[in-house]
Parts: structure tokens; sequence; C-alpha cells
């Protein structure tokens, strides 16, 4: 386990920000299926993925939140573990959400009301996708670094998970409009960063120090028999017989640099559903077999989606989809946290093992 998530020391920056250019493909008609140009209506959601396949449509569409009404929340008390480790906590995507961050790790005993650590020696595993859709994808990267920094010096930890949307930023502040191979004709990191809620004010605060921190973080981890991974699907097997060795063969994806090599990370990583419907609890044995852990958690996809209850658009029909909390399936070896917080939905913040 070599993952130092957000300890890395912060280094100024001193080069500047690429130009924040909107190919003109991205507003002309073209190859791409319909639904991929902003503004039109977004696909309806497949669980099956043909060869080829490629992100470069919005994945899920994004329905726009109502104003949120801000209430205080009454941090309750983390459990301290006697002699050990301290209590595990996990948390589903962010996309952005920082208030709704805040509010759920208040709400859970982990931070104050001034945002600082104050859960001592428990632990936090944040799954990844903390940027784009929402409103303030990089002050989410700035809280989980700083968290990392002050839960370390409690005697307790705050480590995070690399998600796909993690590997759409890198690849558009890296790559920009260069064309990659996707496989079923050419693409570009930043127009699939558009296309999936790539916000301009991230794009204009992310720093070298930012990029770094995402770049080192970890693909999978086992932790008290929970394997943790971002995304719902066993492309995992794709990178390593390990969790070292896919942990290792991410970063050195990353470290080499090289646009195709990171645009099929990338693409891999935004499969989902593997663990749904018939064979999906065969799907989860087989990484439980060859990684370790007795329950998969992960994040990525919606849990609106997997149990087909999804709002409307424009959110008139039933007040959006409703969430009371994790989801477990796949006969129970598996656990969902995104909570579908991009779609009116809720941020999870979990103590594990679940209570059922």
């Amino acid at each position: 386990m070599t993952q130092g998530a957000g300890q890395g020391p912060e280094v100024e920056r001193t080069a500047t920000l690429r130009d924040f250019r909107v190919p003109a493909y991205v507003h002309e008609t073209g190859p791409y299926a319909p639904g991929t140009h902003p503004g039109e209506a977004a696909p309806p959601v497949d669980e099956t993925y043909p060869e080829g396949y490629t992100p470069t449509q919005r994945d899920l569409p994004v329905i726009n939140r109502d104003d949120t009404v801000q209430v205080s929340v009454d941090p309750v008390a983390v459990p301290q573990a006697t002699g050990g480790a301290g209590p595990l906590y996990v948390v589903g995507d962010v996309h952005g959400y920082l208030d709704e961050l805040v509010a759920a790790l208040r709400e859970q005993g982990l931070i104050d009301a001034a945002g600082q650590w104050c859960a001592g020696t428990a632990r936090l595993w944040f799954l990844g996708d903390f940027t784009d859709r929402g409103p303030d994808g990089v002050g989410v990267i700035e809280l989980v670094m700083r968290l990392s920094a002050e839960a370390a010096a409690a005697g307790g930890y705050c480590k995070a998970l690399m998600g796909n949307h993690e590997l759409l930023l890198i690849g558009a502040k890296r790559f920009g409009d260069t064309p990659v191979n996707s496989g079923a004709g050419t693409a570009t990191f930043q127009a699939a960063w558009l296309l999936n809620g790539g916000q301009k004010s991230d794009m204009d605060r992310l720093q070298d120090h930012h990029l770094q921190w995402m770049a080192r973080l970890d693909a999978m981890e086992e932790v008290d028999g929970h394997l943790l991974v971002h995304s719902d699907t066993t492309a995992y097997l794709d990178y390593g017989r390990s969790i070292e060795e896919v942990n290792d063969t991410v970063r050195e994806t990353l470290t080499r640099n090289d646009a195709d090599e990171v645009w099929d990370l990338f693409r891999k990583f935004t499969k989902r559903f593997s663990f749904r419907d018939e064979g999906g609890a065969d799907h989860v044995r087989s990484l439980l077999d060859t990684y370790g852990g007795t329950r998969i958690v992960h994040g990525h996809s919606p849990i609106p989606y997997l149990l087909g209850e999804v709002g409307s658009e424009d959110g008139e029909d039933d007040g959006g989809p409703v969430v009371e909390g994790p989801h477990v399936y796949a006969d129970g070896l598996a656990i969902a946290m995104d909570g579908g917080v991009t779609m009116a939905g809720k941020l999870l913040v979990r103590q594990l093992p679940l209570d059922i």
C-alpha cells in the first residue's frame, strides 16, 4: 500500500493554465450519437456495452438540483476503537457538491462546525469522483487533501480512490483537444470532459499539486474485509492479479503520459453495472477471489439507476429519486455508495460494516 492521498507537499505552481477552449465540433453535427451535444437529451442508460464502447457521450444525465436549504447538523459522536484502528467510514461520489459533503461529514461526527477533523483515529475512504457536474470540484479536492493531513496527525486517516472523473480531469488538463483513438473513431479528453459535466471554474483553479495528488491515488484497496473500488466493473482484472499490481499499473500508465493509454484506462473505469442482474454476483466473486475481501463497496453507478428509480430531467415527476442509504445487492456481496447527488439524490457517508 503506497497510497499517500493528500499528504504530499503542496508546491507553488509556476506553469500557466492551458487556455480553456471548447472544440468546435462539440457544437456541430457529426458522427456522434444523438444526445452527445450540449443541450440535447441524454440517451437512455444501457446496462450492456458493445465492443469498443467509448464514453464520449454524457454517460448519465445531470438532473438540475433546486436550491438546497442549508440546515444546521448536530454531529454524532464517533465511536473510538480501543487499542487498535478506529471506525471505518466510506464516502460515495461527491461530484463537486462541497456543501453537501461538509454537511454529511459533520452529521457523521467526522468534522466539527469549523470543518476540521474531529474523529480521532477514525478511518475515512473516499471512493472517487470529486469533480464535474457540481459547482466546486476543486474545493472538494482541497478539503480531502486537508482532512488527510489532519486525520493523520490525530492518529486516523483520510484516503481516496481514483474515479473515472479524476482520470477525465487529468486527461482534459494534460491532453486537451489532442485526438485519441476511442475504438469508435477519434475523440478528445476535453470534449468528453465537457460532455460529462466539466466545469470551467474547476479548470481555471486547477493547479499542479491538485493534479499530482489525483495521479497518485490508488485504484482499489481492501480494508477490514471490504474491497473498495470506484467502478462497478470487472475491468480492474485487466490491470493486475493483486491490489498492489493494479495500483502500480494505473500509476505507471499515468506516469507514461500517453494519451491513448490514459484514454483506454478512463474508458474501462467508466463501464458500469457489471454486478447487477443475472451473473452479477459471479462477477463480484471473481473480483473478491482475485483481490481478497468478502464484500465489494463501490461508487460510480447512482443507486437510483441501479434500482430503476430515476427522476426526470425537469424534476417535476415525483420530486426526484429518494435514496435512504447504501444499496446492498448481488447476493449481499456488493454495496453501492453513489446516492445520486447530481440528480437531487443524496451524498452518502456511512460507517462500515453496515448494520443490515
